[in-house]
């Protein structure tokens, strides 16, 4: 297991102190940067990081946070520890939702965060909507390569989340995208 994504008490020593001879001396007092918390700023933006902020979530200990960009395996038994699963892809992009869903239920233990984000699509369509040729061209791209965009609503999400034993805690709308938590039961 890679450590780097795992929140544990991890120390970054960056202050230096002036030695007698002229050069530099490295004082062993820790920073506060966490590699995991910079991982979701860089990779999943500010407003991610805020909203774990926002749930009082960026302090605590066995934080893991699946990347978008970077694969990883892990054991079951390296898992079985984790607290908060931060997921930094969209759920729009996942192209087996269902299959993911499942497995992370299987896999976090009991009363663990699963945090993820996704891009909302209004539900109120109108009859001329539809004929709009942005709207009609998006939806025909999708249809044709599922690995885009999927269409999802909160109310969507949220009952994907239920159906696969995860309560929802809070659904919020930040910035364009919609970031949610929920928790094994």
């Amino acid at each position: 297991m890679e450590n780097i994504l795992v929140l544990e008490k991890t120390k970054i020593f960056t202050d230096f102190v002036q030695s007698q001879s002229g050069g530099k001396l490295l004082i062993p007092k820790p920073s506060r940067i966490n590699p995991v918390m910079e991982n979701i700023r860089t990779e999943g933006g500010e407003d991610y990081y805020q909203y774990l902020q926002w749930l009082q979530l960026t302090k605590k200990p066995n934080l893991l946070a699946l990347s978008s960009t970077h694969h990883y395996y892990y054991e079951s038994n390296d898992l079985k520890r984790i607290k908060t699963l931060v997921n930094l892809k969209k759920l729009n992009n996942i192209k087996q939702l269902d299959g993911f869903l499942r497995t992370v239920v299987r896999i976090l233990p009991q009363k663990a965060n699963f945090i993820g984000t996704f891009k909302s699509y209004n539900q109120d369509l109108t009859p001329f909507s539809v004929y709009q040729p942005s709207k009609l061209f998006n939806r025909l791209v999708n249809y044709i390569d599922s690995r885009t965009d999927r269409s999802l609503t909160k109310k969507d999400v949220a009952k994907l989340l239920e159906e696969h034993n995860l309560k929802v805690v809070d659904i919020t709308d930040i910035n364009g995208l919609t970031y949610f938590c929920s928790q094994t039961a």
